[in-house]
C-alpha cells in the first residue's frame, strides 16, 4: 500500500517537472531569452531523473547515476544564472 502511494506521488512529481519544462520551453519559444531553455532543460532532466527509477523499477534513490542526473538538473540552474547575469553584464 505504501509502495502505491510512493510510486503515486513520483509520478506526480515527474509530471510537474515535466509540465513546468515545457512552460519554460514556451517562455524561451516567445522571447528567445536562454535563461528559459536553461531552467527548461533543467526541469525535463529532473523529470526524466525521477522516472528512470520507477520504470526500471530501482528503488535505491542512493544511487551514484541518480545523484549525478539530480546533480546535473540543479548545475543547470545556476549556470542559467550564471549566463543571464553575464548578459545582463555586457549591455549595460
Amino acid at each position: 500500500h505504501t509502495m502505491n502511494i510512493s510510486m503515486f506521488l513520483s509520478g506526480a512529481i515527474v509530471l510537474a517537472n515535466l509540465v513546468i519544462g515545457v512552460f519554460f520551453l514556451r517562455f524561451f519559444r516567445d522571447y528567445r531569452d536562454r535563461l528559459f531553455l536553461f531552467f527548461s532543460a533543467s526541469f525535463i532532466f529532473d523529470a526524466l531523473e525521477r522516472a528512470l527509477p520507477i520504470l526500471l523499477a530501482e528503488v535505491d534513490e542512493g544511487a551514484v547515476w541518480i545523484f549525478a542526473m539530480r546533480m546535473a538538473a540543479y548545475v543547470l540552474i545556476v549556470v542559467a544564472i550564471i549566463d543571464k547575469n553575464r548578459q545582463t553584464g555586457k549591455t549595460a
